[in-house]
Protein backbone atom coordinates (compact mmCIF):
# COMPACT_ATOMS: atom_id res chain seq x y z
CA UNK A 1 0.00 0.00 0.00
CA UNK A 2 1.31 3.12 -1.40
CA UNK A 3 0.10 6.02 0.48
CA UNK A 4 1.93 9.76 0.95
CA UNK A 5 1.07 12.41 3.19
CA UNK A 6 0.21 15.80 1.23
CA UNK A 7 0.67 19.78 2.80
CA UNK A 8 -0.87 22.70 2.50
CA UNK A 9 0.98 26.07 1.03
CA UNK A 10 2.10 26.09 4.94
CA UNK A 11 3.35 23.42 5.85
CA UNK A 12 0.48 21.41 7.83
CA UNK A 13 0.34 17.80 6.70
CA UNK A 14 -2.81 15.94 5.54
CA UNK A 15 -4.30 13.07 3.40
CA UNK A 16 -8.48 13.71 2.49
CA UNK A 17 -10.22 12.38 -0.73
CA UNK A 18 -10.91 16.08 -2.58
CA UNK A 19 -9.17 19.61 -1.39
CA UNK A 20 -11.98 20.89 -3.88
CA UNK A 21 -14.97 20.23 -1.57
CA UNK A 22 -13.80 22.75 1.19
CA UNK A 23 -15.46 25.49 0.53
CA UNK A 24 -18.23 23.60 0.18
CA UNK A 25 -17.28 22.58 3.61
CA UNK A 26 -17.39 25.93 5.47
CA UNK A 27 -20.86 26.55 4.30
CA UNK A 28 -22.09 23.21 5.93
CA UNK A 29 -19.73 24.55 9.30
CA UNK A 30 -21.37 27.78 9.21
CA UNK A 31 -24.73 26.65 9.69
CA UNK A 32 -23.69 23.89 11.89
CA UNK A 33 -22.00 26.44 14.33
CA UNK A 34 -25.85 28.15 14.66
CA UNK A 35 -27.17 24.20 16.40
CA UNK A 36 -24.09 23.44 18.34
CA UNK A 37 -24.18 26.66 21.36
CA UNK A 38 -22.27 24.38 23.83
CA UNK A 39 -19.37 24.22 22.10
CA UNK A 40 -19.68 28.07 20.55
CA UNK A 41 -20.07 28.74 24.16
CA UNK A 42 -16.93 27.16 25.18
CA UNK A 43 -14.95 29.50 22.24
CA UNK A 44 -16.33 32.36 23.93
CA UNK A 45 -15.85 31.39 27.61
CA UNK A 46 -12.19 29.94 26.98
CA UNK A 47 -11.19 31.11 23.88
CA UNK A 48 -9.86 34.64 25.43
CA UNK A 49 -7.33 32.87 28.00
CA UNK A 50 -5.90 30.38 25.35
CA UNK A 51 -5.85 26.95 27.80
CA UNK A 52 -4.72 24.45 25.44
CA UNK A 53 -1.64 26.60 24.78
CA UNK A 54 1.30 24.41 23.61
CA UNK A 55 -1.53 21.09 24.02
CA UNK A 56 -1.34 18.45 21.22
CA UNK A 57 -4.44 16.55 20.98
CA UNK A 58 -4.65 13.47 18.73
CA UNK A 59 -8.41 12.68 17.40
CA UNK A 60 -9.99 9.85 16.28
CA UNK A 61 -14.10 10.35 15.82
CA UNK A 62 -16.10 9.99 12.99
CA UNK A 63 -14.68 12.90 10.61
CA UNK A 64 -18.10 15.22 9.78
CA UNK A 65 -19.15 18.76 9.74
CA UNK A 66 -19.91 18.31 13.14
CA UNK A 67 -16.58 17.14 14.52
CA UNK A 68 -15.16 19.79 12.36
CA UNK A 69 -16.81 22.15 14.96
CA UNK A 70 -15.28 20.76 17.57
CA UNK A 71 -11.84 20.53 15.98
CA UNK A 72 -12.21 24.36 15.20
CA UNK A 73 -13.23 24.78 18.86
CA UNK A 74 -9.94 22.70 20.08
CA UNK A 75 -8.12 25.04 17.59
CA UNK A 76 -9.80 28.02 18.89
CA UNK A 77 -8.74 27.08 22.33
CA UNK A 78 -4.94 27.14 21.52
CA UNK A 79 -4.52 23.66 20.54
CA UNK A 80 -2.84 22.03 17.83
CA UNK A 81 -4.59 19.15 16.16
CA UNK A 82 -3.95 16.00 13.80
CA UNK A 83 -6.98 13.95 13.20
CA UNK A 84 -8.62 10.87 11.84
CA UNK A 85 -11.93 9.22 11.44
CA UNK A 86 -13.37 6.19 13.50
CA UNK A 87 -15.01 4.45 10.80
CA UNK A 88 -14.03 3.29 7.23
CA UNK A 89 -17.55 5.06 5.61
CA UNK A 90 -18.24 7.94 8.38
CA UNK A 91 -15.91 10.70 7.09
CA UNK A 92 -17.79 12.99 5.10
CA UNK A 93 -15.13 14.36 2.51
CA UNK A 94 -16.58 18.01 2.22
CA UNK A 95 -15.53 18.19 5.95
CA UNK A 96 -12.04 16.61 5.56
CA UNK A 97 -11.15 19.02 3.20
CA UNK A 98 -12.32 21.95 5.34
CA UNK A 99 -10.41 21.16 7.92
CA UNK A 100 -7.49 19.94 6.32
CA UNK A 101 -7.39 23.62 4.36
CA UNK A 102 -7.99 25.86 7.10
CA UNK A 103 -7.84 24.68 10.95
CA UNK A 104 -5.92 21.19 11.80
CA UNK A 105 -3.89 18.11 10.17
CA UNK A 106 -6.72 15.56 8.94
CA UNK A 107 -6.35 12.20 7.54
CA UNK A 108 -9.76 10.88 6.59
CA UNK A 109 -12.04 9.72 3.45
CA UNK A 110 -15.16 7.75 3.16
CA UNK A 111 -14.71 4.49 1.58
CA UNK A 112 -11.24 3.56 3.37
CA UNK A 113 -9.89 0.92 3.40
CA UNK A 114 -8.79 -1.33 6.79
CA UNK A 115 -5.23 -0.49 6.01
CA UNK A 116 -5.93 2.83 4.96
CA UNK A 117 -8.01 3.27 7.79
CA UNK A 118 -4.71 2.46 10.00
CA UNK A 119 -2.57 3.97 7.93
CA UNK A 120 -4.56 7.15 9.20
CA UNK A 121 -4.78 6.52 12.30
CA UNK A 122 -1.18 5.60 12.91
CA UNK A 123 -0.55 9.27 10.76
CA UNK A 124 -2.56 11.28 13.18
CA UNK A 125 -0.17 9.91 16.35
CA UNK A 126 2.89 10.96 14.12
CA UNK A 127 4.03 14.58 15.54
CA UNK A 128 7.24 14.54 14.25
CA UNK A 129 10.55 15.20 16.35
CA UNK A 130 8.69 17.55 18.93
CA UNK A 131 6.82 14.41 20.04
CA UNK A 132 3.16 14.11 20.88
CA UNK A 133 0.35 13.55 21.56
CA UNK A 134 -0.27 15.19 25.06
CA UNK A 135 -4.10 14.44 24.67
CA UNK A 136 -6.27 12.17 23.00
CA UNK A 137 -9.94 12.49 21.94
CA UNK A 138 -11.14 8.57 21.08
CA UNK A 139 -13.98 7.27 20.07
CA UNK A 140 -14.31 3.33 20.50
CA UNK A 141 -10.60 3.10 21.69
CA UNK A 142 -8.23 2.27 18.61
CA UNK A 143 -5.68 4.89 19.40
CA UNK A 144 -5.93 4.32 22.92
CA UNK A 145 -5.43 0.59 21.86
CA UNK A 146 -2.86 1.42 19.09
CA UNK A 147 -1.03 2.74 21.90
CA UNK A 148 -1.56 0.23 24.20
CA UNK A 149 -0.40 -3.12 21.88
CA UNK A 150 2.82 -0.84 20.83
CA UNK A 151 3.77 -0.25 24.31
CA UNK A 152 3.08 -3.91 25.15
CA UNK A 153 5.38 -5.13 21.92
CA UNK A 154 8.11 -2.49 22.79
CA UNK A 155 8.18 -3.90 26.45
CA UNK A 156 8.84 -7.26 24.98
CA UNK A 157 11.08 -6.67 21.83
CA UNK A 158 13.17 -4.80 24.62
CA UNK A 159 13.75 -7.98 26.68
CA UNK A 160 13.42 -10.67 24.44
CA UNK A 161 14.18 -9.30 21.26
CA UNK A 162 10.79 -10.88 20.21
CA UNK A 163 8.02 -9.04 17.44
CA UNK A 164 4.49 -9.03 17.45
CA UNK A 165 3.32 -11.82 14.76
CA UNK A 166 0.62 -11.03 12.89
CA UNK A 167 -0.13 -14.72 12.30
CA UNK A 168 -0.84 -15.15 15.81
CA UNK A 169 -4.41 -13.51 15.32
CA UNK A 170 -7.40 -14.91 13.50
CA UNK A 171 -8.83 -11.12 13.21
CA UNK A 172 -8.01 -9.65 9.94
CA UNK A 173 -7.69 -6.09 11.35
CA UNK A 174 -5.96 -6.71 14.39
CA UNK A 175 -3.23 -8.46 12.37
CA UNK A 176 -2.93 -5.11 10.44
CA UNK A 177 -2.58 -3.77 13.88
CA UNK A 178 0.57 -5.81 14.40
CA UNK A 179 1.81 -5.54 11.72
CA UNK A 180 2.33 -2.30 11.92
CA UNK A 181 3.69 -2.03 15.17
CA UNK A 182 6.39 -4.61 14.27
CA UNK A 183 8.04 -2.63 11.38
CA UNK A 184 8.26 0.23 13.30
CA UNK A 185 10.40 -1.22 16.09
CA UNK A 186 13.49 -1.74 14.03
CA UNK A 187 13.20 2.23 13.22
CA UNK A 188 12.03 3.57 16.35
CA UNK A 189 11.56 0.83 19.50
CA UNK A 190 10.73 3.33 22.16
CA UNK A 191 8.22 5.26 19.96
CA UNK A 192 4.93 4.07 21.90
CA UNK A 193 6.74 4.17 25.29
CA UNK A 194 7.48 7.66 24.67
CA UNK A 195 3.72 8.73 23.68
CA UNK A 196 2.84 6.72 26.79
CA UNK A 197 5.18 8.73 29.13
CA UNK A 198 3.78 11.71 27.32
CA UNK A 199 0.36 11.68 27.53
CA UNK A 200 -1.94 13.42 29.89
CA UNK A 201 -5.02 11.43 29.46
CA UNK A 202 -7.81 10.45 27.12
CA UNK A 203 -11.30 11.23 26.95
CA UNK A 204 -13.32 8.53 25.31
CA UNK A 205 -17.11 8.80 23.50
CA UNK A 206 -18.86 5.14 23.22
CA UNK A 207 -19.63 2.43 24.82
CA UNK A 208 -17.36 0.05 23.00
CA UNK A 209 -14.18 2.74 24.14
CA UNK A 210 -15.46 2.61 27.64
CA UNK A 211 -15.52 -1.27 27.93
CA UNK A 212 -11.73 -1.25 26.83
CA UNK A 213 -10.82 1.39 29.15
CA UNK A 214 -12.52 -0.49 32.27
CA UNK A 215 -11.19 -3.74 31.15
CA UNK A 216 -7.98 -2.49 31.27
CA UNK A 217 -8.43 -0.70 34.58
CA UNK A 218 -9.59 -3.61 36.15
CA UNK A 219 -6.31 -5.87 35.13
CA UNK A 220 -3.78 -3.19 35.68
CA UNK A 221 -2.85 -2.24 32.20
CA UNK A 222 -4.07 1.44 31.56
CA UNK A 223 -1.18 3.62 30.78
CA UNK A 224 -2.76 6.88 31.86
CA UNK A 225 -5.76 8.51 33.23
CA UNK A 226 -9.30 8.63 30.83
CA UNK A 227 -12.80 10.30 31.18
CA UNK A 228 -15.71 8.54 30.34
CA UNK A 229 -17.88 10.61 28.43
CA UNK A 230 -20.00 8.20 26.88
CA UNK A 231 -21.83 7.68 30.96
CA UNK A 232 -22.06 12.19 31.27
CA UNK A 233 -26.11 12.69 31.41
CA UNK A 234 -25.61 15.01 28.50
CA UNK A 235 -24.82 12.08 26.13
CA UNK A 236 -27.52 11.43 23.97
CA UNK A 237 -28.65 8.26 23.42
CA UNK A 238 -32.47 6.36 22.34
CA UNK A 239 -32.37 4.07 19.23
CA UNK A 240 -36.16 2.58 20.02
CA UNK A 241 -37.35 5.82 21.45
CA UNK A 242 -36.26 7.50 17.35
CA UNK A 243 -38.23 4.30 16.26
CA UNK A 244 -41.03 4.76 17.79
CA UNK A 245 -41.56 8.44 17.24
CA UNK A 246 -41.01 7.42 13.57
CA UNK A 247 -44.16 5.55 13.43
CA UNK A 248 -42.56 1.72 13.52
CA UNK A 249 -43.29 -0.81 16.23
CA UNK A 250 -40.37 -1.71 18.17
CA UNK A 251 -39.43 -5.14 19.76
CA UNK A 252 -36.66 -5.06 21.72
CA UNK A 253 -33.94 -7.72 22.70
CA UNK A 254 -32.82 -7.31 26.14
CA UNK A 255 -30.45 -9.11 28.43
CA UNK A 256 -31.29 -6.96 31.48
CA UNK A 257 -34.71 -7.58 33.50
CA UNK A 258 -34.06 -3.99 34.49
CA UNK A 259 -33.88 -2.54 31.20
CA UNK A 260 -36.75 -5.00 29.91
CA UNK A 261 -38.86 -3.80 32.42
CA UNK A 262 -37.63 -0.01 31.17
CA UNK A 263 -38.73 -1.16 27.93
CA UNK A 264 -41.91 -1.94 28.77
CA UNK A 265 -43.35 0.93 30.77
CA UNK A 266 -42.48 2.70 27.55
CA UNK A 267 -45.15 0.54 25.35
CA UNK A 268 -42.21 -1.31 23.77
CA UNK A 269 -42.82 -5.22 23.54
CA UNK A 270 -39.45 -7.25 24.69
CA UNK A 271 -39.17 -10.83 22.87
CA UNK A 272 -36.12 -13.02 21.90
CA UNK A 273 -34.47 -12.72 18.47
CA UNK A 274 -35.64 -16.19 17.10
CA UNK A 275 -39.01 -14.60 17.90
CA UNK A 276 -39.25 -11.75 15.15
CA UNK A 277 -36.63 -13.52 12.57
CA UNK A 278 -39.65 -14.32 10.35
CA UNK A 279 -41.59 -10.95 11.02
CA UNK A 280 -39.26 -8.03 11.59
CA UNK A 281 -38.79 -5.90 8.61
CA UNK A 282 -35.84 -3.75 10.20
CA UNK A 283 -33.22 -5.51 12.40
CA UNK A 284 -30.95 -3.02 14.71
CA UNK A 285 -27.83 -4.14 16.44
CA UNK A 286 -27.38 -1.69 19.46
CA UNK A 287 -25.31 -3.82 21.76
CA UNK A 288 -21.82 -3.33 21.55
CA UNK A 289 -21.11 -6.91 21.78
CA UNK A 290 -20.47 -9.44 19.39
CA UNK A 291 -22.08 -12.39 17.72
CA UNK A 292 -25.71 -10.88 18.30
CA UNK A 293 -26.86 -11.72 13.96
CA UNK A 294 -25.45 -14.27 12.64
CA UNK A 295 -25.82 -15.77 9.47
CA UNK A 296 -28.28 -18.87 9.97
CA UNK A 297 -30.73 -16.11 11.51
CA UNK A 298 -30.50 -14.06 8.46
CA UNK A 299 -31.04 -17.28 6.44
CA UNK A 300 -34.51 -17.13 8.91
CA UNK A 301 -35.63 -13.28 7.79
CA UNK A 302 -38.23 -12.37 5.88
CA UNK A 303 -37.30 -11.44 1.85
CA UNK A 304 -35.68 -7.52 2.04
CA UNK A 305 -35.58 -7.41 5.70
CA UNK A 306 -33.00 -4.87 6.83
CA UNK A 307 -30.09 -5.54 9.02
CA UNK A 308 -27.98 -2.65 9.83
CA UNK A 309 -26.08 -1.88 13.34
CA UNK A 310 -25.77 1.62 15.23
CA UNK A 311 -23.05 0.09 17.79
CA UNK A 312 -19.42 0.78 17.44
CA UNK A 313 -17.55 -2.02 14.91
CA UNK A 314 -18.88 -4.55 12.98
CA UNK A 315 -18.64 -7.94 15.00
CA UNK A 316 -22.09 -7.39 16.00
CA UNK A 317 -23.80 -8.86 12.45
CA UNK A 318 -22.03 -11.53 11.34
CA UNK A 319 -20.53 -10.30 8.15
CA UNK A 320 -17.71 -12.99 7.48
CA UNK A 321 -20.50 -15.98 7.76
CA UNK A 322 -22.58 -14.19 5.34
CA UNK A 323 -19.65 -13.58 2.88
CA UNK A 324 -18.04 -17.22 3.29
CA UNK A 325 -21.36 -18.80 3.20
CA UNK A 326 -21.93 -21.66 -0.22
CA UNK A 327 -23.41 -19.83 -2.80
CA UNK A 328 -24.48 -16.61 -1.24
CA UNK A 329 -24.80 -13.88 -3.72
CA UNK A 330 -23.87 -10.29 -3.20
CA UNK A 331 -26.00 -7.74 -5.34
CA UNK A 332 -24.68 -3.78 -4.46
CA UNK A 333 -27.71 -1.86 -5.03
CA UNK A 334 -25.44 1.60 -3.97
CA UNK A 335 -22.52 2.39 -2.09
CA UNK A 336 -23.05 0.50 1.48
CA UNK A 337 -26.04 -0.95 0.56
CA UNK A 338 -26.21 -4.26 -0.45
CA UNK A 339 -28.67 -7.44 -0.96
CA UNK A 340 -27.57 -10.80 -0.24
CA UNK A 341 -29.14 -13.32 -1.99
CA UNK A 342 -29.27 -17.17 -0.59
CA UNK A 343 -28.66 -19.87 -2.80
CA UNK A 344 -31.58 -22.38 -1.47
CA UNK A 345 -34.53 -19.88 -0.78
CA UNK A 346 -33.91 -17.52 -3.77
CA UNK A 347 -34.70 -14.96 -1.07
CA UNK A 348 -32.81 -11.78 0.34
CA UNK A 349 -31.92 -9.74 2.86
CA UNK A 350 -30.45 -5.75 2.81
CA UNK A 351 -27.14 -5.85 4.52
CA UNK A 352 -26.17 -1.66 5.54
CA UNK A 353 -23.15 -0.19 5.63
CA UNK A 354 -21.65 -3.92 5.54
CA UNK A 355 -22.64 -4.10 9.24
CA UNK A 356 -20.73 -0.83 10.18
CA UNK A 357 -22.30 1.97 12.19
CA UNK A 358 -24.78 2.60 9.34
CA UNK A 359 -25.95 6.07 10.73
CA UNK A 360 -22.97 7.75 9.69
CA UNK A 361 -22.15 5.08 6.27
CA UNK A 362 -25.31 5.43 4.98
CA UNK A 363 -26.05 8.91 6.22
CA UNK A 364 -24.72 11.83 8.35
CA UNK A 365 -25.40 10.81 11.91
CA UNK A 366 -26.64 13.09 14.33
CA UNK A 367 -28.55 16.61 14.66
CA UNK A 368 -25.89 19.36 15.50
CA UNK A 369 -27.65 19.62 18.79
CA UNK A 370 -27.24 16.00 19.58
CA UNK A 371 -23.64 16.38 18.97
CA UNK A 372 -23.17 19.24 20.47
CA UNK A 373 -24.01 18.13 24.21
CA UNK A 374 -21.73 14.86 23.19
CA UNK A 375 -19.12 16.98 21.77
CA UNK A 376 -19.19 20.07 24.26
CA UNK A 377 -18.76 17.37 27.17
CA UNK A 378 -15.17 16.46 24.93
CA UNK A 379 -14.01 19.63 25.06
CA UNK A 380 -14.79 20.14 28.87
CA UNK A 381 -13.10 16.57 29.19
CA UNK A 382 -10.27 17.65 27.48
CA UNK A 383 -9.87 20.94 29.63
CA UNK A 384 -10.35 19.27 32.75
CA UNK A 385 -7.56 16.23 31.86
CA UNK A 386 -5.15 19.75 30.67
CA UNK A 387 -5.74 21.36 33.40
CA UNK A 388 -5.15 19.02 36.22
CA UNK A 389 -1.98 17.70 34.49
CA UNK A 390 0.57 18.58 37.01
CA UNK A 391 -1.77 18.09 40.11
CA UNK A 392 -1.97 14.59 40.24
CA UNK A 393 -5.78 14.66 40.92
CA UNK A 394 -6.11 12.24 37.91
CA UNK A 395 -4.44 8.62 38.46
CA UNK A 396 -4.25 6.01 35.86
CA UNK A 397 -8.01 4.89 36.16
CA UNK A 398 -11.57 5.83 34.16
CA UNK A 399 -13.55 9.15 35.39
CA UNK A 400 -16.27 10.34 34.59
CA UNK A 401 -17.50 14.20 34.64
CA UNK A 402 -18.05 15.94 38.16
CA UNK A 403 -21.49 16.65 38.16
CA UNK A 404 -21.25 20.56 37.91
CA UNK A 405 -19.24 20.07 34.73
CA UNK A 406 -22.00 17.81 33.29
CA UNK A 407 -24.77 20.26 34.86
CA UNK A 408 -22.66 23.21 33.09
CA UNK A 409 -23.21 21.16 29.83
CA UNK A 410 -26.49 21.20 29.87
CA UNK A 411 -27.30 24.97 30.83
CA UNK A 412 -24.97 26.23 27.98
CA UNK A 413 -28.03 24.53 25.26
CA UNK A 414 -30.63 25.64 27.75
CA UNK A 415 -30.88 29.43 25.97
CA UNK A 416 -30.86 27.52 22.44
CA UNK A 417 -34.48 26.22 22.97
CA UNK A 418 -36.32 28.87 24.78
CA UNK A 419 -35.81 27.45 28.36
CA UNK A 420 -35.76 29.39 31.81
CA UNK A 421 -34.77 27.92 34.66
CA UNK A 422 -36.21 28.65 38.23
CA UNK A 423 -33.75 29.80 40.78
CA UNK A 424 -33.85 28.13 44.58
CA UNK A 425 -33.96 30.41 47.08
CA UNK A 426 -31.45 29.83 49.90
CA UNK A 427 -33.90 28.01 52.00
CA UNK A 428 -35.12 26.02 49.44
CA UNK A 429 -31.62 24.78 48.63
CA UNK A 430 -31.15 24.62 52.43
CA UNK A 431 -34.24 22.46 52.87
CA UNK A 432 -32.75 20.03 50.24
CA UNK A 433 -29.68 20.23 50.52
CA UNK A 434 -27.46 21.38 47.41
CA UNK A 435 -26.32 24.54 46.72
CA UNK A 436 -27.91 27.31 45.31
CA UNK A 437 -26.01 27.12 41.82
CA UNK A 438 -25.60 23.28 41.26
CA UNK A 439 -24.82 20.69 41.68
CA UNK A 440 -28.44 19.06 42.21
CA UNK A 441 -27.78 15.90 41.39
CA UNK A 442 -25.13 13.57 43.57
CA UNK A 443 -22.26 12.15 42.31
CA UNK A 444 -23.27 8.85 41.52
CA UNK A 445 -26.30 9.90 39.75
CA UNK A 446 -26.30 8.77 36.42
CA UNK A 447 -29.08 8.66 32.87
CA UNK A 448 -28.27 4.73 33.20
CA UNK A 449 -27.98 1.82 35.45
CA UNK A 450 -23.90 1.43 36.20
CA UNK A 451 -22.24 -1.58 37.15
CA UNK A 452 -19.69 -2.66 39.51
CA UNK A 453 -17.15 -5.33 38.91
CA UNK A 454 -17.87 -8.67 39.75
CA UNK A 455 -15.17 -9.80 41.88
CA UNK A 456 -15.51 -13.61 40.87
CA UNK A 457 -14.63 -13.12 37.40
CA UNK A 458 -17.77 -14.58 36.48
CA UNK A 459 -18.35 -15.04 32.86
CA UNK A 460 -22.18 -14.67 33.14
CA UNK A 461 -22.07 -11.43 35.08
CA UNK A 462 -22.71 -7.99 33.37
CA UNK A 463 -20.78 -5.32 31.78
CA UNK A 464 -17.75 -4.20 33.14
CA UNK A 465 -19.44 0.08 33.08
CA UNK A 466 -17.48 1.00 36.40
CA UNK A 467 -15.03 -1.13 37.69
CA UNK A 468 -14.60 -1.10 41.70
CA UNK A 469 -11.31 -2.63 43.16
CA UNK A 470 -13.25 -5.38 45.83
CA UNK A 471 -10.33 -4.60 48.01
CA UNK A 472 -11.89 -0.69 48.73
CA UNK A 473 -15.33 -2.57 49.34
CA UNK A 474 -13.58 -5.00 51.96
CA UNK A 475 -11.50 -2.38 53.74
CA UNK A 476 -14.78 -0.59 54.75
CA UNK A 477 -16.89 -3.36 55.28
CA UNK A 478 -14.74 -6.02 57.08
CA UNK A 479 -15.72 -8.93 54.43
CA UNK A 480 -12.96 -10.95 53.17
CA UNK A 481 -15.21 -12.63 50.13
CA UNK A 482 -17.52 -10.98 48.02
CA UNK A 483 -19.24 -12.31 45.05
CA UNK A 484 -21.25 -10.13 42.12
CA UNK A 485 -22.09 -6.55 43.11
CA UNK A 486 -24.10 -3.92 40.91
CA UNK A 487 -25.47 -0.41 41.64
CA UNK A 488 -28.88 0.06 42.23
CA UNK A 489 -30.76 2.60 40.50
CA UNK A 490 -30.92 4.88 43.78
CA UNK A 491 -26.75 4.33 42.92
CA UNK A 492 -26.37 2.23 46.05
CA UNK A 493 -24.69 -1.18 45.98
CA UNK A 494 -26.07 -4.38 46.27
CA UNK A 495 -23.56 -7.58 47.45
CA UNK A 496 -23.82 -10.36 47.98
CA UNK A 497 -21.23 -11.54 50.31
CA UNK A 498 -19.36 -15.00 51.61
CA UNK A 499 -17.42 -14.75 54.78
CA UNK A 500 -16.04 -11.92 56.87
CA UNK A 501 -12.41 -11.29 57.83
CA UNK A 502 -13.01 -14.13 60.63
CA UNK A 503 -14.32 -16.71 58.10
CA UNK A 504 -17.46 -16.32 59.63
CA UNK A 505 -20.13 -17.40 56.47
CA UNK A 506 -22.66 -14.83 55.63
CA UNK A 507 -24.38 -17.60 53.22
CA UNK A 508 -26.49 -15.54 50.41
CA UNK A 509 -26.70 -12.64 52.74
CA UNK A 510 -27.00 -9.15 51.31
CA UNK A 511 -24.76 -6.42 52.04
CA UNK A 512 -26.45 -2.61 50.86
CA UNK A 513 -24.17 -0.17 50.77
CA UNK A 514 -23.68 3.52 49.54
CA UNK A 515 -21.60 5.19 46.74
CA UNK A 516 -18.57 5.43 49.43
CA UNK A 517 -18.99 1.50 50.18
CA UNK A 518 -20.54 2.27 53.85
CA UNK A 519 -23.05 -0.38 54.77
CA UNK A 520 -26.62 0.74 54.92
CA UNK A 521 -28.10 -2.73 55.53
CA UNK A 522 -28.32 -6.06 55.89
Amino acid sequence: MALSVDKTSGGREYKVKDMSQADFGRLEIDLAEVEMPGLMACRTEFGPSQPFKGAKITGSLHMTIQTAVLIETLTALGAEVRWCSCNIFSTQDHAAAVIARDSASVFAWKGETLQEYWWCTEKSLDWGSGGGPDLIVDDGGDVTMLIHEGVKAEEAYEKTGKVPDPTSSDNAEFQIVLTIIKDGLAANPKKYTKMKERLVGVSEETTTGVKRLYQMQANGTLLFPAINVNDSVTKSKGCASALKQAGARVIVTEIDPICALQALMEGLQVLTLEDVLPTADIFVTTTGNKDIIMVDHMKKMKNNAIVCNIGHFDNEIDMLGLENHPGVKRITIKPQTDRWVFPDTKTGIIVLAEGRLMNLGCATGHPSFVMSCSFTNQVIAQLELWKEKSSGKYEKKVYVLPKHLDEKVAALHLGKLGAKLTKLTKDQADYISVPIEGPYKPPHYRSSRVYVIDTQKNPKAPSLYKVVQPEDIIKKTGLAYLHTSHCLASGDIMISCLGDKDGNAEGSGFLLLDSEFNIKGR
